[in-house]
């Protein structure tokens, strides 16, 4: 069977407009266009946007979706199954989040004591879950499964205070990345500004913390491309910053 632009996004549950822009980015070709100049797409189109739409729900920017999809390589039948997985841990995820909200219910109406340390008990889990998923086996490779276990115990007994204050630790170092990267030079007393408060947010995760750990990490943050995109999401070019920055801070030679 063959849709148009408009029958495939009625079919998908997205616009027209954002499928115009996926044949303009090359991560979703029509198949034909037909002699009045529409776009034509047919089952294997259908099959790849079904697995662009799974990336994107699974929070992958559009860039990285191109590269994995437009591989030689891509295997359809294998990134469903992984697909899959990641569904299931994300299901589990919600249904603790989902327990975790239902308590608080409970709480407020009285019919259950909640500790502050239960309220925050699906937020914790959440968090541990979420970067054992997309870092865990290279952090443990990296860093021995001690020390990773060590930080995820530390996150799970995180108090209310410390949770709250991590929180708003995170939002101001974001900020002062941000604004350092305008300024644009990684020694300048806003970029080392920054560098400080990304090693107290680590702190909050780390059991122990050293310069050489924290230089390491900065470089990661180049080297790998899934930090890269999440830190050059905005401003392209901040991973980089902020590695440059920390190398600073922390006396590392490049």
């Amino acid at each position: 069977m063959e849709y148009t632009v408009k029958k495939l996004g009625s079919l998908a549950g997205i616009s027209a407009r954002t499928l115009r822009y996926y044949d303009e980015i090359g991560i979703l070709k029509p198949a034909r266009i037909n002699s009045s100049g529409y776009r034509i797409y047919g089952q294997t189109e259908v099959d790849r946007l079904q697995q662009i739409l799974f990336y994107r729900e699974l929070g992958i920017n559009l860039d990285n979706i191109k590269d994995i999809v437009t591989a030689p390589t891509f295997d359809g039948a294998r990134a469903l199954r992984v697909h899959r997985e990641e569904l299931l841990v994300k299901r589990e995820q919600l249904d603790i989040l989902i327990a975790n909200v239902d308590k608080t219910i409970a709480s407020t109406e009285g019919r259950i004591k909640m500790s502050n340390k239960e309220k925050f008990e699906g937020f914790k889990k959440n968090m541990v879950e979420e970067n054992e998923k997309k870092y865990g086996t290279e952090i443990r490779e990296k860093h021995g499964k001690e020390i990773v276990e060590k930080s995820n115990a530390k996150i799970m007994n995180m108090s209310e205070e410390d949770y709250t204050k991590v929180t708003r630790l995170e939002e101001e170092f974001k900020t002062t990345l941000k604004e350092a990267f305008v300024i644009g030079d990684p020694s300048n007393e806003v970029a080392q500004k920054a560098a400080n408060l990304h090693k107290q947010w680590l702190t909050y995760y780390w059991n122990e913390y050293s310069k050489e750990a924290h230089a390491g990490l900065a470089q990661m943050y180049v080297d790998d491309e899934r930090f890269t995109a999440y830190y050059d999401k905005e401003q392209p070019g901040t991973a980089t910053f902020l590695r440059d920055a920390i190398f600073i801070y922390t006396g590392t030679d490049k």
